[in-house]
């Protein structure tokens, strides 16, 4: 095969950079919120919301693409489809902040781990395909390391779980619109619809916790602020990146994110990881390297049948 051009080769590079910055961005997350103290999930994930819109709302100022996210406004499919990623990424977005602010980060670093299995077994459940071998012992090793959390840990693994269900249910969801819809306009749709809910949101902590923006200085305050800002960059990055990168290479770089949250977990918040949980961990990462091995070796059939055709 010859080698690739040296403009697809710039083209890549670009795509794995965007594709690593996404990745660390959602990585490191995980401190960030903890940085908003004392800020509750509930206010931080309320503020995410209205600022993400706003954050939005600038992009689609500056890139003059408001004619074609109105077109978007007046496809009722599209609308009302993004109105049910809204539900699942806001759902994702409490578990995770909830898990990170109360001391579950390795339990949120194992929904990530296990989206790309969950993933797979959606597309079974829901588009009916077929797995090869290997991705069934992958599916099958992840069950086992979830009830070997929940009996040798002592509780259900149920922020893993949600997380990885819900933002399962997403992808599933955004690829059904597919390139119709762009992440900036995307990301716009879903908070646009979760806005009210987030206002709600905000009044039931002003009158039970209080809201802190404001109240703990400007830092404080950007910082909150920022997190429309957090939330939009590493979306925007990922979304040129698959636009540069072979899915195989998306599919691997993906484990950097629950990596990173994982090591922070550990090392930097001394979260517990008595033995049970290391061993299901260590049967997540089994099914991890048999899934990465079967694509590898999918990609490369796929190129030969290819060059053969």
């Amino acid at each position: 095969m010859p080698p690739p051009s040296p403009r697809a080769a710039d083209h890549r590079t670009s795509g794995l950079i965007f594709a690593l910055s996404a990745h660390v961005l959602w990585g490191v997350l995980t401190l960030y919120f903890i940085a908003l103290a004392p800020a509750t999930a509930w206010e931080i994930v309320a503020w995410r919301v209205v600022f993400s819109l706003v954050f939005c709302a600038l992009l689609l100022t500056v890139t003059r693409a408001w004619r074609p996210f109105i077109g978007l406004l007046r496809t009722p499919r599209i609308l009302f489809t993004m109105a049910l990623a809204g539900a699942l990424i806001y759902v994702n977005w409490q578990t995770y902040v909830l898990a990170t602010v109360t001391g579950h980060v390795v339990e949120a670093a194992l929904g990530y781990f296990i989206n790309p299995i969950v993933t797979i077994l959606l597309g079974v459940l829901v588009q009916r395909e077929g797995l090869r071998p290997a991705q069934w012992v992958a599916v099958g090793l992840s069950a086992v390391a979830v009830v070997v959390l929940a009996v040798g840990y002592g509780a259900f693994p149920w922020i893993a779980l949600v997380l990885a269900l819900s933002f399962g249910l997403y992808g599933l969801i955004k690829k059904r619109v597919g390139p119709a819809v762009d992440a900036v306009s995307g990301l716009t749709l879903e908070t646009m619809w979760l806005t009210p809910v987030a206002v709600v949101q905000l009044v039931v902590v002003g009158m039970t916790a209080g809201i802190t923006l404001g109240a703990y200085g400007v830092w404080h305050a950007v910082a909150l602020a920022g997190a429309g800002v957090v939330t939009a960059v590493p979306l925007l990055f990922f979304a040129a990146a698959s636009r540069r990168l072979p899915l195989v290479y998306m599919g691997f770089v993906q484990y950097i994110t629950p990596l990173i949250q994982f090591l922070v977990g550990v090392f930097v918040l001394h979260e517990a990881m008595p033995p049970e949980r290391w061993l299901g961990f260590g049967i997540v990462w089994l099914a991890l390297v048999v899934l990465s091995a079967d694509m590898i070796l999918s990609a490369r059939a796929t190129r030969r049948d290819a060059r053969l055709a």
